[in-house]
């Protein structure tokens, strides 16, 4: 015999028209993405409330998801379509409540005075386990933050004093290319490959700081290749692209490791452009380290990309596609 759900109500009041838009979107846009996943309730905002009907299950979710977004707007934080869609996922596991945890500390500032914050649960396990661990794997597709948020990091412990340096690196080996194949001097080579990794300083520091830092040798930009015979002290390290090394590269790299130092490894092991027939350090390491529980192993999803929608959406038609073919 089939089970009738109880039909439910409720209403969330308002504190004005201001919060109603915040949540609903320009347009509605935000309204019309809950409407599409919560099709069998009514979403309706009538006067200074917000009104729900519809089944029980879908009614008390889209109760705390609505609540939840009401705390936040009133902290002062604007939701994007990115943070409903991630809200959404949450409350449909009566979990969006974890959402409130993630805006009441900043990571850091921008030079320009602006809030850097975990925008997704992803976002804050890591930048914990960082804050924690010594040597730290973020492994995850585009867009998730795994560099940004490393080198924001990497910039507040070197402003705190807890590190002397910043070193930031990569692997020249990158869509078939090699360094011997670009024009320029070793600089001029370098550059294109570590890009990111200066667009974060920028954002961090400023770009005057930055040079400035560069200078006096507090921040150091340089390809993988670079690291070896070395042991770095009081430092924090950031291999980016770490896909694109191979296994004696990556445990070259790993027991550079100093007294004081901390390392942040990133990478996307679905996006790996070693020439054929050789293995990716970043996969070996994942099965070798794993067992070692003073080495953090964070594994970002689709569900923490926070890049345009679009690219989740793009992330998600590849993995599936992987799958069929697996």
């Amino acid at each position: 015999m089939l089970q009738i759900e109880t039909i439910k109500t409720v209403k969330i009041p308002l504190g004005n028209a201001a919060e109603g838009l915040a949540v609903f979107g320009p347009q509605d846009r935000y309204l019309r993405l809950i409407e599409e996943s919560m099709h069998a309730s009514s979403i309706a905002s009538r006067e200074a409330e917000i009104v729900i009907s519809g089944p029980e299950s879908e009614v008390d979710s889209l109760e705390q998801l609505f609540t939840v977004l009401l705390q936040l707007v009133r902290n002062g934080y604007t939701p994007s379509e990115r943070d409903i869609a991630y809200a959404l996922d949450l409350a449909l596991n009566m979990q969006a409540e974890q959402l409130l945890d993630l805006f009441k500390k900043e990571v850091a500032t921008t030079f320009r005075g602006k809030k850097i914050l975990a925008k997704t649960i992803g976002q804050r396990h890591y930048v914990k386990t960082i804050r924690k661990r010594d040597i730290v794997f973020g492994i995850g597709p585009a867009g998730t933050g795994k560099t940004y948020l490393a080198v924001v990091l990497a910039v507040v412990a070197l402003k705190e004093g807890a590190v002397k340096r910043i070193v930031l690196t990569r692997p020249a080996v990158e869509a078939g290319e090699n360094l011997g194949f670009l024009p320029g001097d070793l600089q001029e080579k370098v550059d294109p490959y570590l890009r990111p990794l200066y667009d974060a300083l920028h954002d961090v520091l400023g770009p005057d700081q930055t040079v400035k830092a560069m200078e006096r040798g507090m921040i150091e930009v340089a390809p993988l290749a670079y690291m070896r015979g070395r042991t770095l002290d009081d430092s924090f390290i950031i291999l980016d692209e770490a896909q694109n090394t191979t296994p004696e590269q990556m445990k070259m790299f790993l027991t550079r490791l100093g007294f004081g130092s901390k390392m942040v490894i990133t990478g996307d092991v679905t996006q790996i452009d070693l020439p054929r027939g050789k293995n990716s350090g970043l996969v070996e390491a994942q099965r070798i380290l794993k067992s070692i529980d003073e080495i953090g192993m964070i594994y970002f999803s689709e569900q923490d990309v926070v890049r345009h929608s679009l690219v989740q959406k793009i992330i998600t038609a590849y993995d599936r596609e992987a799958e069929s073919k697996a």
